[in-house]
């Protein structure tokens, strides 16, 4: 069964990890960066190396981000960078072919272990079936 496990993060975030200082994200330290990156790294390379790995990407920050809709007469509307009031966005993910929901769960514990600075409130990990292609059940 496949399985999307997501890591969420904000503006803020992206800012403190590129040493600007945020009320709302304590700055990581170039340190902190590279652990976090060897850590993130590891647990990638655990799951390729299990066969459980379909793909993982880390996502640019927010500022970064297009979003496209209609408008009421169905004319493009096109805005860039994060709403004012999004306070968490997707920052990467690891699409996983795993047994069970406890192993996946096992895997998203491990993920939300991941180093970081003092002060760091981490968002949850999500974890969300991928439904298969006839539409029904996981």
């Amino acid at each position: 069964m496949k399985y999307l496990v997501m890591v969420q993060g904000s503006q803020a975030d992206y800012e403190s990890m590129a040493g600007k200082p945020t009320a709302d994200s304590p700055t990581w330290s170039e340190k902190e960066l590279q652990a976090m990156f060897a850590y993130m790294g590891k647990v990638t390379n655990d799951l390729a190396e299990s066969g459980e790995l379909v793909d993982a990407q880390g996502l640019t920050e927010p500022a970064q981000a297009r979003f496209v809709s209609r408008d009421k007469d169905g004319r493009p509307v096109i805005t860039d960078g994060p709403y004012g009031e999004t306070k968490e966005v997707l920052a990467g993910y690891w699409l996983l072919d795993c047994e069970s929901l406890e192993r996946v769960t096992e895997i998203a514990l491990r993920v939300s272990e991941c180093p970081g600075p003092e002060g760091l409130v981490d968002p949850p990990v999500v974890i969300r079936p991928v439904q298969d292609a006839a539409g029904g059940d996981c």
